[in-house]
């Protein structure tokens, strides 16, 4: 299954980082519930998908968070709010529990996982873990771009939020020992017809300036 080319890019050139959004209007469920397969399908480095995605649907929640992201108004305006949480580990246990769900989903033999098992365990032992929790958070960020881009494919806005205090989020959304932890957020919805940024030109380099044959 494909798109045009002029469908894709169209779509990219329609997402911005939407700085007012309708209040009044909500995503629907069904779109929305594929906007969350879109990101439980996000590809991880060995597929080991380091992290968990909350999504907000307290006001009064959304109320506090909005306080720890220096009084954005999106947080609450917005249809919906993303909070994307990185493991703060990466243990055995971890990996164990994604070799034995690779082994059900494919009816692949666990014995015959072992290897890829001693490879990523190999690539663990490499690690403090802060090195695991930097590594795990890099990964989060593929998941923060598929979540804008289908979104923007079915005509839906987003804004990722970095402005927030990730250790105030930690303890509004009580992940305090949880072994996960903020990275950044994302809220969605649909532009208000008074967002001056939706009329803007956006602004890229020249691809000859950022892109490079060899």
């Amino acid at each position: 299954m494909a798109i045009s080319t002029t469908d894709l890019l169209a779509a990219l050139n329609f997402r911005y980082a939407t700085k007012a959004f309708d209040p009044a209007r909500k995503i629907p469920s069904e779109t929305w519930t594929a906007i969350e397969s879109s990101l439980a399908l996000t590809p991880s480095s060995f597929g080991l998908q380091p992290w968990k995605f909350l999504v907000i649907d307290s006001p009064e929640i959304r109320e506090k968070l909005k306080t720890a992201s220096w009084g954005q108004p999106q947080v609450t305006e917005a249809s919906h709010l993303v909070v994307l949480t990185a493991r703060t580990d990466l243990t055995q246990d971890d990996i164990d529990s994604w070799i034995a769900r690779l082994s059900e989903v494919q009816g692949t033999p666990p014995e015959a996982l072992a290897g890829l098992s001693g490879v990523i365990s190999s690539f663990s032992a490499t690690m403090d873990a802060a090195a695991k929790q930097a590594w795990n958070t890099r990964q989060l960020y593929i998941a923060l771009g598929q979540l804008m881009t289908a979104a923007a494919l079915i005509g839906i806005d987003t804004c990722p939020l970095e402005g927030i205090s990730t250790a105030d989020y930690d303890e509004i959304l009580d992940l305090k020992g949880s072994g996960y932890a903020t990275a950044v957020a994302c809220v969605l919805g649909y532009r208000s017809a008074d967002d001056k940024y939706a009329t803007m030109p956006k602004a890229r380099f020249p691809e000859e300036k950022v892109i490079s044959h060899m």
